[in-house]
């Protein structure tokens, strides 16, 4: 019997966890995974409770990326069926990527291939020491394509050269480097940090993070031209006027915490 692909709990916090759960091979994907954790993540970012959300695994492995039976299935594929597949994972990573909410990876073994990925998709990525990195596909024959946008935004276009055409393992601290994750930590830290991150999220206004976060894409990339400084303006001004800026400013004069900040 096929084991469950994740599991999903939102906490009394609003702290959603998915956590990978397919441990016999890995934590990796299939089109019945893709197609299941891209419905958690609609769900997630409609439901108003939560808050943020954890992406984390269980067993040895964050991600290997394809599951190698859906791999070989699809490669009896033909154009058009292999396209949609492709359509399926892509709106899976756009749709963590773009998430409205806080996310947080914590990766406690190796990603590799669309693993990766995910990793490059969440807002912030915390990884244990053991933990190690690969963007393998070329040794399949394959190529990175729908993650790339999400890792060469992460790592660089330099770095993208020389990992996605050698497909050379590489370790946390040079993804640290890298920039794909922001923090190294002991493996029985992971948690903890990881917790710990969680708090500092829950003391931002939702709406301001979700703003925060729609500002990045906007603005990134782009000359501070006329067009842009407008754009930017227009966003404060929108959001000065909106009833959790209000609360914001008035919780630190009064020195209390905001309402979205109370336990």
């Amino acid at each position: 019997m096929e084991e469950p692909f994740f599991l999903e709990e939102i906490g009394e916090t609003g702290v959603a966890r998915i956590t990978l759960t397919r441990t016999r091979v890995h934590n990796a994907f299939n089109d019945l995974l893709i197609a299941e954790l891209t419905r958690s993540l609609e769900g997630l970012e409609s439901d108003p409770r939560v808050r943020a959300v954890v992406l984390a695994a269980q067993g040895n492995s964050f991600s290997a990326g394809a599951d190698l039976t859906w791999m070989e299935r699809m490669a009896g594929y033909g154009k058009d069926e292999n396209l949609e597949d492709a359509r399926a994972l892509a709106e899976l990573m756009r749709r963590l990527n773009t998430l409205a909410k806080p996310t947080l990876a914590l990766v406690q073994g190796p990603a590799f291939g669309g693993g990766v990925g995910l990793v490059a998709c969440c807002d912030i990525a915390i990884a244990a020491e053991t933990a190690s990195f690969c963007l393998s596909e070329v040794r399949l024959g394959l190529i990175p394509a729908v993650i790339s946008p999400y890792v060469v935004a992460a790592v660089g276009e330099r770095a993208a050269r020389r990992y996605f055409l050698t497909a050379e393992r590489f370790s946390a601290a040079e993804a640290l480097r890298l920039g794909l994750v922001h923090e190294v930590v002991a493996d029985e830290q992971l948690e903890v940090r990881g917790e710990r991150l969680v708090k500092a999220l829950l003391t931002g206004g939702p709406k301001a993070q979700s703003a925060a976060k729609e500002l990045i894409f906007a603005v990134s990339n782009r000359p501070p031209d006329d067009s842009l400084v407008e754009d930017t303006a227009r966003r404060i001004a929108e959001v000065r006027a909106g009833e959790e800026a209000r609360e914001g400013i008035a919780a630190f004069l009064q020195k209390r915490k905001p309402q979205w900040g109370r336990d």
